[in-house]
């Protein structure tokens, strides 16, 4: 059984153990770009997936051009084994993924803590720089309005320089008060979630994914059900299958048995800001995934940073 290295979680300075999806016979492509791009080590491959290890660096990891998804690892291991023992035996090894080694998600979950204050951080920052910039635009602004009207009378130049001062004033409240809702809007969603992580209230669903033997004898809906019984009596969580702070992802086949965490994904999840990994622009001229279109310019040596009309 392969698990999350102990020392994941001590830091962001730590490697950690993540894994991507890519299109079958198409991981050689991920597994150099990830060696490349993220420096990573103990990199390997299974059908569908490469798995490797790299520091938690949010502006690393967003430069995968070649991956579909990625995840934080919490648990790889060898498949479950249905054809000799009983449902309910089977529902209880299912639980022994939470149960047998309870530090692994824990350190896990420290490190995805660590990205989501980072990315917070990172947020607030860029949201402070692009403020002075604003307001030097609205000073210049000032100063061009009355140097063009210096030829006129200096009552009605006072008037227009009062009017227009106080519209300047009035669109600088308006655009700061927006900044500072939104600002006030995301600092919740993220303190929301590491405030419910530290009292133990963090809320949470499973996705799940199936095929082989185990899919003629479970649903999808069933191994979730079972792995969030699971999580809730070891962790204390809660479920919630329309906005969770967590979303936890397993994949069952008749090769390995797979849980990790998405790092980004297209959803309102508060954990993360949405954010695609296949960040090209091929979607915008190519009837393909951006993804594709990455493997097919890399096998021509093609830059991809180049727009195509």
């Amino acid at each position: 059984m392969a698990a999350v290295p102990r020392d994941a979680g001590s830091g962001p300075a730590a490697g950690a153990r993540f894994f991507c999806t890519a299109g079958r016979g198409l991981e050689p492509f991920v597994m150099r770009e990830v060696r490349a791009r993220l420096a990573a080590t103990q990199v390997e491959y299974i059908s569908g997936k490469v798995f490797f290890t790299t520091c938690p660096d949010l502006n690393r990891l967003k430069k995968l051009k070649s991956a579909e998804r990625l995840f934080l690892l919490i648990k790889k291991q060898f498949p479950f084994d249905v054809s000799s023992v009983s449902k309910g035996r089977m529902c209880n090894e299912m639980q022994r993924l939470i149960s047998d080694d309870p530090e692994s998600w824990l350190n896990a979950i420290s490190i995805w803590k660590n990205l989501l204050e980072l990315d917070a951080k990172k947020e607030k920052l860029s949201q402070r720089d692009a403020n002075p910039l604003k307001r030097n635009m609205g000073e210049n602004d000032i100063i061009i309005a009355k140097k063009s009207k210096t030829e006129i009378q200096e009552n009605r130049e006072c008037q227009l320089e009062k009017q227009m001062e106080e519209e300047i004033l009035e669109q600088g409240n308006v655009i700061t008060e927006r900044e500072e809702v939104q600002e006030e809007e995301s600092e919740k969603d993220v303190a929301k979630a590491v405030v419910a992580h530290n009292q133990g209230d963090l809320t949470f669903r499973v996705s799940c994914r199936c095929s082989g033997a185990v899919a003629k004898t479970f649903t999808a809906q069933e191994i979730g059900r079972v792995i969030g019984i699971a999580l809730m009596k070891q962790f204390g969580w809660k479920a919630d299958l329309r906005n969770p702070n967590l979303e936890i992802f397993i994949h069952l086949n008749d090769v390995y048995s797979v849980v990790g965490i998405p790092v980004f994904r297209a959803s309102s999840l508060p954990y993360l800001k949405p954010q695609a990994l296949t960040t090209a622009e091929f979607r915008n001229h190519l009837d393909i995934s951006s993804s594709i279109g990455h493997y097919l310019c890399a096998a021509v040596h093609t830059d991809t940073s180049l727009r195509t009309a």
